[in-house]
């Protein structure tokens, strides 16, 4: 069983034994992060897998509808002071990254699987994107250092990741988490606390999916 500290704050975690899952998860008190204990993760394999079982495609209305929503509501807001991007975990069809390039922005893709070259290095982004990322993260506070390393002085790092049930008892209902590549649950809260860590500043967050930060640096 991993160790009962916050991935995300430092601070003691309490377990949160799923039954019907047959897993363990650690909640945090102070910022609201609940991981999924390390000994209860697939293999890389079966993890690659599983993403290939989605329909990802631009070919799939409602995943770019979904992304539409997204770019209106956390990336035209700055899209003044935004020319450059890296779609931080594009997945094996960068659709996010596609439609960015329709607004005529330059952007870069990444993802460990399917564009596994660290196309990031020596760069920074006005813009990064996360969408559907950080719920798949072993190490989301390292993922999030390196983010803000490649982020340009008052770029924008905007996220994507359906926030959890504040009480614990309607976690262990809710159908997010039987996906078992989500290994990581956050709320507007944890990454509020996030950002107080790396000198970020929570510019948005709506009540479900989304938050918006910046480069205070």
């Amino acid at each position: 069983m991993d160790k009962a500290i916050c991935k995300i704050c430092g601070s003691r975690t309490s377990v949160l034994p799923d039954q019907q899952l047959n897993r363990i998860y650690h909640l945090c008190d102070r910022c609201d992060y609940i991981s999924l204990d390390a000994g209860c993760r697939v293999a890389p394999a079966a993890e690659k897998r599983r993403y290939l079982e989605h329909n990802n495609t631009l070919a799939n209305q409602g995943y770019v509808r979904m992304f539409q929503e997204f770019i209106a509501a956390a990336i035209l807001p700055h899209r003044d002071r935004i020319t450059t991007a890296l779609d931080f975990g594009c997945g094996p069809e960068a659709v996010l990254a596609a439609l960015l390039r329709r607004e005529g922005l330059m952007v870069d893709i990444y993802d460990p699987y399917f564009a596994p070259e660290q196309v990031y290095r020596g760069k920074s982004y006005h813009l990064i994107t996360a969408t559907e990322v950080f719920e798949h993260l072993h190490e989301p506070l390292e993922t999030a250092v390196l983010l803000k390393k490649h982020l340009a002085p008052q770029g924008i790092l905007a996220i994507m990741t359906l926030f959890h049930p504040q009480d614990p008892g309607q976690f262990l209902h809710w159908w997010y988490r039987h996906d078992c590549t989500h290994t990581g649950f956050f709320t507007p809260r944890t990454f509020s606390v996030l950002a107080q860590k790396l000198s970020l500043r929570l510019l948005w967050a709506n009540e479900k999916n989304i938050c918006v930060l910046e480069n205070a640096c």
